[in-house]
């Protein structure tokens, strides 16, 4: 009787696909995106040449850059309607749930819903790139009963996202951080979003199906929702020594801490967060205030000491996303917003060389009884 298979709790190492888009090479210690080191990649270009990457397979020019900018800003235009729909929804409502509510409105508004060639869904995938920042802030504006911004079509497309989430033109060094933000988010082979958004296209479901369901992956705190608990708890007491004390009872109590282990760095840090920590160094040294970058390095130096764990990117993406004057709800929002262009590249490629996935179980239940 052949051996019974071993299921494995979360798929964790289970290969589930062929991808060409990105891989986490953990014993060279690289994210490679198309081929290109990830880390490497902030050293040279911006989100948007990602976007570029990501959908044309290769680095732009500097004239693919202007086209592309100009492409965004050209295609930001968003049904009234949307509006009016989320007028509607509760106070209470998570900017996660508008956004997820947001995508599925767009859907109604796609003529060519069904089309999921490559080249219809390479458009629709920058035309959601143009609107979402915009949606993203305005439904939050919406909820919290403020006026809505028009975006300012002088500035660039990671400019124009700040300024939209802040109400005020950034500064070069805090548009270079959001925008570095935004490139260390855009893309991560295969997590829980991710893998959900592939699921759903693999049912040759739409584009804007695939990432509602990728939106809900992402809420949870387990997976996107971490940057939103790292900075409630960075803001529950204002001295390292304070926050130690904070993390040493959470420990006593068995209760998990956001911001620290990953399954894929399990025994390192995670590189796209020693960039974020550079970043809130050269924030903490503009403002003249390394509060939080304090705190913060004695967190993490706690927890390498005792459990062991290192930071991911939610935990240092916090702290600058809070000193950038972003409002705490939309921290996991821009992470959608971000990964929007990684989720994108996958939904094509799945739709290109489809299988439908359909895995089976490890029954644990009662055994089979005779009547």
């Amino acid at each position: 009787m052949p051996a019974e298979p071993l299921s494995k709790a979360g798929l964790q190492d289970v290969i589930a696909l062929d991808t060409a888009i990105s891989y986490l090479d953990t014993d060279r210690e690289q994210i490679l995106i198309k081929g290109f080191d990830l880390i490497e990649l902030t050293q040279h270009i911006g989100y948007v040449e990602m976007i570029h990457l990501l959908f044309e397979h290769q680095l732009p020019n500097t004239e693919q850059v202007k086209s592309l900018e100009q492409r965004l800003k050209d295609q930001c235009d968003i049904p009234t309607s949307l509006w009016t729909i989320l007028q509607e929804l509760p106070q209470e409502t998570h900017p996660m749930d508008a956004q997820r509510t947001a995508l599925s409105v767009l859907a109604g508004f796609d003529q060519s819903l069904h089309d999921c060639s490559v080249q219809a869904n390479t458009h629709r995938a920058y035309r959601l790139l143009a609107t979402l920042p915009m949606i993203t802030a305005n439904s939050y504006y919406l909820l919290n009963g403020k006026p809505t911004i028009v975006t300012d079509s002088s500035l660039s497309y990671s400019a124009n996202f700040l300024y939209l989430l802040t109400g005020r033109v950034p500064s070069k060094l805090e548009e270079r951080i959001f925008d570095l933000s935004l490139l260390l988010y855009s893309e991560h082979e295969l997590p829980n979003s991710t893998f959900t958004a592939r699921v759903i296209a693999s049912t040759l479901s739409d584009m804007y199906g695939a990432l509602t369901g990728a939106v809900a992956s992402l809420k949870g705190p387990l997976h996107g929702g971490a940057n939103e608990e790292v900075m409630k708890l960075l803001l529950k007491v204002n001295t390292p020594e304070a926050f130690e004390e904070l993390l040493q009872e959470k420990l006593r109590q068995k209760e998990k801490i956001m911001g620290f282990g990953h399954r894929v760095y399990a025994k390192k840090m995670d590189p796209r967060a020693l960039i974020m920590k550079r970043a809130l160094i050269d924030l903490s040294d503009q403002r003249g205030d390394d509060q939080f970058l304090r705190m913060c390095e004695a967190g993490e130096n706690l927890m390498e000491r005792e459990k062991g764990l290192f930071p991911n990117l939610d935990y240092y993406a916090a702290p600058v996303y809070y000193m950038l004057g972003i409002p705490i709800d939309l921290f996991t929002p821009i992470f959608f917003c971000s990964r929007t262009v990684g989720l994108c590249a996958h939904i094509i490629e799945q739709h290109q060389n489809n299988r439908l996935f359909r895995p089976r179980v490890q029954y644990k239940g009662t055994p089979y009884q005779f009547i």
